[in-house]
């Protein structure tokens, strides 16, 4: 009986995410699309999703990570001079899979978003 080669490859380490960069894509939008808003609780909603859209449609395109699935989560709130804290947690290969994050602040509201890239074996 012969053994048989494991069905999946992993990254080779040019195809990797790496956060870094992922990170710099994620500061890129916010800023862009930030930069002189003003808090409005009914705009979040709709800023939230479209911020999320455009950090996964850049990290497919600019980054070109075959074989990776993108999560985005964006949260957006009001600066009121107040701590916030975030937390996740995942199941993951911590040796293909990773995340980056980025804040954005101003006089108004605060930021943070967050994507996960998950190598699919």
């Amino acid at each position: 009986m012969t053994a048989v080669e494991p069905a999946y490859t992993t990254p080779s380490f040019r195809e990797k995410f790496r956060p870094s960069s992922v990170k710099a894509v994620i500061s890129a939008v916010l800023a862009e699309r930030l930069t002189d808003k003003i808090y409005n609780p009914e705009s979040t909603g709709l800023w939230t999703r479209e911020i999320a859209d455009e950090i996964k449609s850049k990290l497919k395109t600019e980054l070109d990570l075959p074989r990776y699935k993108f999560v985005v989560q964006v949260v957006i709130g009001e600066q009121r001079g107040e701590g916030v804290r975030m937390g996740c947690r995942c199941f993951w290969d911590p040796d293909t899979d990773a995340y980056a994050e980025d804040t954005y602040r101003n006089d108004s509201l605060f930021c943070v978003a967050a994507a996960f890239g998950v190598y699919l074996y």
